[in-house]
Parts: C-alpha cells; sequence; structure tokens
C-alpha cells in the first residue's frame, strides 16, 4: 500500500455533511481500508459515499463498481424475500415448517412453526455429523442433512444463533413454495426490479469486483492469554458458539470466504456480495415504494418486524441477549441500529443493513476491513449517529 491520500467518491445532499465527515474519520483512524456507505430518508438517497482501498495490497481504489461479501447481512435479504412470499400469501409464519417442507419432520420436528425457524429457536444450529465444506455448498446435501438433525434443545425454549445454517432452513422454504431457488428468486423479485447490485450465488463475471475480506473475525494473535483462553472455550469446536459459526467444521479455515467457490455457491445466511448503495435501496423498498418498486407493505413488514425472542433472553449459542423477528434481528442491547423500529441485520466483522420506518430511514454500511465483532461495529455505530442527528435536527 502506497502512503498516497485515500480517495473517495459518491455524492451527499446538502445537510447531510455530518455522515461524509463520519464516514471519512472512519479511515483517517486506520479502523477502515476500503468501504461504502449509503441512507435514503423519505424515499430519496441522501447519502451514497465509497472510499479507500479495494485491497490491503494494492493502490486500487474502492469505488462505485466494487462490490463486497457482507457475511450476516444476507440474512436479511432472505427475511425480506420469505416476507414476500407471506405477503403474497404462498408462506404463513404460524404454519408449520413440515407442511411445505414434509422432510423437515424428521427428528420430532413436526410441530416447529415458520415463525419458530425464521426466529432460531428450533436448535438446528449445525448438522449432527461433521461435514465437509464441498457438502456444505451442495445445496441438496445440506438441506437434507439439516431436515434431519435433531434439535439442540426443545423446540421454543430458547433462541439461539442459527449463524450459517439459518439460510438453508429459510432458502429450502422459499424453493419448497416458490420452485426457485433464494438466489434466482433474490436475482428476479429484488436486485431485478430495484436495478440493484445484488447476489445470492455470484456470477463468475462479476467475481473480478468483488473486493477481498481483510482480516478475521477473531484475531488472537497476540492477545492477551486470558482472552485467548475465553474465546478457545467459546468458540471451541465442541460450544454451541463454534458449532453454529463454522458449522461443525465445514466453514473453518483463513481465507475461506474469498474463494470464488464459497462465493458462487447460495449461502443465504453468510455470502451475499452486493454494496452499500443497493442494500440501502433494498429497505428503502421495504418502506414505500422505490423508483415504483414496493418489496413490503406495512401489515407484513409490521409483522416481520416485530420481535418474538422474550425481553432479555440469553442466547443459546452467543450467550447474551439476542432478539429476532422474522428473520430480522430487530431493535435490542445487540443490535441498536438507529433505535426503536429498525430491523435488518448486521454481518460478522462490521456490515449492517437495516430499515427504521419511524424515521422513513433506510441504512447501509459495508467494508472490506473486519473488525472483532458480529454486531454494533463502532464505524457503523459512528455513521448512524451522525445520520439520526441529521434527522432529528431537521
Amino acid at each position: 500500500m502506497t502512503t498516497r491520500e485515500v480517495p473517495f467518491g459518491g455524492s451527499v445532499e446538502a445537510g447531510w455533511e455530518a455522515v461524509a465527515e463520519a464516514f471519512r474519520r472512519n479511515f483517517a483512524t486506520g479502523e477502515d481500508t476500503g468501504a461504502s456507505v449509503a441512507v435514503y430518508h423519505r424515499g430519496r438517497k441522501v447519502v451514497d459515499l465509497h472510499g479507500g482501498f479495494f485491497d490491503g495490497a494494492t493502490d486500487r481504489p474502492y469505488d462505485d463498481r466494487t462490490l463486497q461479501l457482507v457475511f450476516s447481512t444476507t440474512k436479511g435479504v432472505t427475511a425480506i424475500a420469505v416476507a414476500m412470499l407471506v405477503q403474497r400469501g404462498r408462506l404463513d409464519y404460524s404454519e408449520a415448517v413440515a407442511h411445505y417442507w414434509p422432510e423437515f419432520a424428521a427428528q420430532g420436528k413436526g410441530d416447529a412453526t415458520v415463525a419458530q425457524l425464521l426466529s432460531h429457536q428450533c436448535g438446528l444450529i449445525s448438522p449432527d455429523a461433521a461435514l465437509t465444506l464441498e457438502e456444505a455448498l451442495h445445496w441438496e446435501t445440506i438441506v437434507a442433512r439439516l431436515a434431519d438433525t435433531r434439535p439442540d434443545w426443545p423446540i421454543g425454549s430458547g433462541h439461539g444463533y442459527h449463524a450459517i445454517s439459518f439460510g438453508w432452513l429459510a432458502g429450502e422454504l422459499i424453493r419448497r413454495v416458490d420452485g426457485r431457488s433464494v438466489g434466482r428468486f433474490v436475482a428476479e423479485e429484488i436486485a431485478g426490479p430495484l436495478g440493484v447490485d445484488l447476489w445470492i450465488g455470484l456470477p463468475d463475471a462479476e467475481e473480478h469486483r468483488v473486493s477481498p475480506v481483510i482480516g478475521e473475525l477473531i484475531a488472537t494473535d497476540g492477545a492477551d492469554p486470558a482472552l485467548k483462553a475465553m474465546l478457545e472455550v467459546f468458540l471451541g469446536p465442541g460450544s454451541r458458539a463454534g458449532r453454529a459459526l463454522g458449522l461443525n467444521g465445514a466453514f473453518v479455515g483463513d481465507g475461506l470466504f474469498n474463494r470464488r467457490d464459497v462465493h458462487a455457491a447460495e449461502i443465504p445466511a453468510a455470502n451475499g456480495i452486493s454494496n452499500a448503495a443497493s442494500l440501502a435501496k433494498m429497505y428503502a423498498a421495504t418502506i414505500g415504494p422505490i423508483d415504483g418498486v414496493q418489496l413490503l407493505d406495512q401489515p407484513v413488514r409490521d409483522l416481520a418486524r416485530t420481535t418474538v425472542t422474550p425481553a432479555g433472553e440469553g442466547d443459546l449459542c452467543l450467550i447474551m441477549p439476542t432478539t429476532f423477528g422474522m428473520g430480522f434481528m430487530t431493535h435490542g442491547p445487540f443490535t441498536a441500529y438507529a433505535g426503536p423500529g429498525s430491523f435488518g441485520h448486521p454481518g460478522a466483522g462490521g456490515s449492517v443493513a437495516f430499515a427504521q420506518p419511524e424515521r422513513d430511514l433506510a441504512f447501509a454500511y459495508v467494508m472490506n476491513t473486519m473488525a472483532s465483532n458480529l454486531a454494533g461495529d463502532s464505524r457503523a455505530q459512528r455513521l448512524v449517529a451522525a445520520v439520526t442527528s441529521v434527522i432529528d435536527a431537521s
């Protein structure tokens, strides 16, 4: 990397300069290498910024053509797809999953509802036995294994973050009732109509645009020995968090999410590839029409963003309290977003996208440098604070 000035581009409407200042500050502190942020307010794009470098080794700019893998921010995309099918009468949150997917009834799961599945209450954090990455990337194999998995806890007795398995569980529901894979559904029903760059299962022709993820979620090199020991217990192969985040060994290894085969597969909980402008536009279209396209009507949107996990209930995988609606992480201690009413999803290492109808706000931030967090990234929260300060002062 050279020491030349960090390049920035994009647009900011008058009155929103505080967001641009916060964005530049993330680079000035050295926390960001390449990133983009976008904001829609009252159905209008008011911020669309990108800056920094495509990777940690060259001077290639991170520009408006750059794409980014966004980890669990993908779950919000999948949750919107499910909600669209609920809106069309193809799915019912209160119906049993097995009504749409008969094989799911195995191992005592016949009464589990779609709502319980989407709110991480079914205890299917990973298949019972270890599996390879190749098996996990093959749709029919992984969904069959998950359908035949015994719940890790009694369904409905608690909730625990289905870090990677969530996507195939929700995605198979989409496939069963619609006939299309989640990737194809997103392409044809969300990305295409909105004219945005958004993929679950990236075409080879777009691979050259993907900025590589820099760093790891949990970097233990040089860490305090006590902290390192704690992380090893929390994320150990036998722990629920370790099994959920690594899918029982399949997703363990440095640089895995920079691999072409991982980008090409459909992993609807973790391998969405997009940019901030596209994600913010998608969430804006859950509030009202954007360029003539509205993804969700208010009744379904309000149902989907209502927290159903008990207040203060500890997550059985992440230990701390988390809050879920119908596939969305809702406003709570783990996911502050812009405050009450916000719904969306953060991604490992820092990305986040959400909407807050109360402020008529849609927000997205994506980046290539990983921070050690699953949510509440300080870079994103500075940007959100700047956004809300502008709105609340007007």
